[in-house]
This record gives structure tokens, sequence and C-alpha cells, in this order.
């Protein structure tokens, strides 16, 4: 974990306990040493800083190309280890940089709804499973619920599964990938219920 992103860490986790009474469940269940993705519903711009504010470990995440374009914000995310991913275009230099990431004994976040999903309607992608495949990785399925600001709640929960994970010393099937996505998804939907609340905030 660099001296930037340690700061960042502890800071953003303080203002998220003191500001929203943010507190998180399972933590236990993130494995501390080698390549792993966290793999998180997404309502608001606050889920990538408060949720990894609460693991214990650098996390990376990829973020839209255009904010790495704005002078001072590019800068600052570069430094805390973000990448980006064209979401219009091809997404093989973000793959590449997650699978270099993973291989590097690295963790990263990924939102697998491919984006803010504020009215639980976005299509649920496939990319968390490619990652664990190409990465050799197990996956950690998050939630967080209270990031959507627009809704009267003061309390922001995040809770952290067991890791989950493809067959390993072989190459996972077209089929296997698709039913881990869905496990991953229903896994993450579970956890938002548990806490009280839902995938949507």
């Amino acid at each position: 974990m660099n001296a930037l992103y340690a700061f960042a860490r502890s800071t953003i986790h303080v203002y998220s306990e003191v500001v929203w009474n943010a507190k998180a469940l399972g933590t236990e269940n993130i494995p501390l040493h080698g390549p792993l993705v966290i793999a998180c519903n997404h309502v608001s711009l606050l889920d990538p800083p408060v949720m990894g504010s609460f693991v214990p470990r650098q996390v990376s995440y990829m973020a839209k190309k255009e904010l790495f374009e704005i002078p001072g914000l590019g800068q600052l995310i570069w430094g805390l280890g973000a990448y980006p991913v064209d979401r219009h275009g091809s997404a093989a230099s973000a793959i590449k940089r997650s699978v270099e990431v993973l291989r590097a004994g690295g963790c990263i976040g990924i939102f697998p709804e491919g984006g803010r999903n504020v009215e639980g309607d976005k299509e649920i992608r496939g990319g968390v499973a490619l990652l664990a495949s190409l990465g050799k990785a197990p996956v950690v399925p998050a939630a967080i619920v209270g990031t959507n600001l627009k809704k009267k709640r003061n309390k922001i929960k995040v809770a952290f599964g067991k890791p989950l994970a493809l067959p390993s010393g072989r190459k996972a099937t077209r089929d296997e990938l698709a039913k881990f996505t869905d496990t991953v998804m229903s896994t993450i939907y579970a956890l938002a219920r548990d806490i009280g609340g839902n995938s949507q905030g």
C-alpha cells in the first residue's frame, strides 16, 4: 500500500464513519495476500472510495478514461492505482492491465453491473469471471448500501462475503464462467439484503 493510498484510505474511512456512520461486516473474509478480485454493486460515486476504505489492502479500480483527462483528478487517481477503461470502445487494454495487477499479486475492485446501477436495470457483464480466470484469482463478493444520497438514509453499510473461486488447474469453460458470474451476482444481492438494503443502494 503506497503512502498516498494509505493516507487517502485512512481519511475516507474516518470521514465515512463520522459523517455517514459507515460500518462493515465480513472484512475477515478478505485475503491479505495474493491476487484478488473484489466485486461489488454500484449506485454512487461514493462506492469505490468508501468500500475500499474498509479493505485492509490496496485496491486498484478501473475508471472511465474521461476522469483521467480532468486536470488534478487524473494525476490523483493514477497515484491511487486506478487505470482507464474506454466504456465505448475496446476493453482489451483495461483487461490486460487488470490481469497484470492480479498476476503481480494485487487486488482489483470491479463493479460487474458496468456502471452505476441506481435503477437496478443495468445489464450484468461477465468481466468478473473473465478476470478471475485470467488472473487466477478468487473473487470476494461485496455489497454496499446507503450511498445513494438521493435517498434519506444516513448510514452506510458494507458487507464482504467469503471468497468464491473457479475450478483450479485448468481453463474454465464458457458455461462455468457464466454460472460463476451468476453466483457472484446472486451473492452480492444476498449480502445487500442481509445488511438491510438492496443492490440499488
